[in-house]
């Protein structure tokens, strides 16, 4: 295991973890007190300059790219992993076998199900009204159904539900909810046709 890298106190390691250089695993705010413990599962792979924020759950298996950002107190499934340079902002919800790619940004509140794929700078969003004075209270970020899959440089639109096993094309901004198993594409992103018409 390489050095210079810090685990704060608090924090439940699993067996077999590897941890680059420069990885800080369970961060806490500056201001003192008491915060929930951080669990990283057996057999982690967490590459350098990553940082893991305090009160996450995370299962088997989990790995990260160099450089990933994973705020607090969200919970992650087993086999997931989270690609160099992206970002899971607090209160996120990651099932068993989701796959990050590189750059993706994941705003609090958004739920990725078993299965889904995200691909590289894909962006989802939770504010519907980012300047209004109650902008906190009303973040509803996207919720990805099993098995759903997210083309390159795609933008998700906050509450947006991608139903399970749909697949959205690359660059599209999708504005409204996806039913399952069809596939989108454009600005605003829409239906073209069915997965089971594709020939794979």
């Amino acid at each position: 295991m390489p050095d210079g890298y810090y685990v704060h106190p608090g924090t439940v390691m699993g067996k077999d973890a590897f941890i680059g250089r420069f990885a800080v695993i369970g961060e806490q705010p500056q201001k003192a007190g008491e915060y929930p413990a951080t669990v990283i599962g057996d057999g982690a792979v967490i590459r350098s300059h990553t940082v893991i924020y305090y009160g996450n759950k995370i299962g088997r298996g989990f790995q990260t790219g160099h450089h990933a950002f994973i705020r607090e107190l969200n919970e992650i499934g087993d086999n997931v992993s989270i690609g160099t340079g992206s970002i899971v902002e607090h209160h996120v919800k990651i099932g068993n076998n989701a796959r990050l790619h590189s750059h993706v940004f994941v705003p609090e509140y958004t739920v990725l199900e078993d299965n889904c794929w995200l691909g590289p700078n894909v962006v989802l969003t939770n504010a519907k009204y980012p300047l209004s004075p109650d902008a906190k209270k009303n973040l509803a970020g996207p919720t990805i159904k099993a098995g759903a899959k997210i083309g390159a440089n795609s933008t998700v639109l906050p509450g947006v539900v991608i139903g399970e096993n749909a697949l959205v094309g690359a660059g599209s901004v999708v504005v409204k909810d996806v039913a399952p198993g069809a596939v989108v594409v454009g600005n605003p992103a829409r239906v073209i046709k069915n997965v089971n018409k594709l020939p794979y």
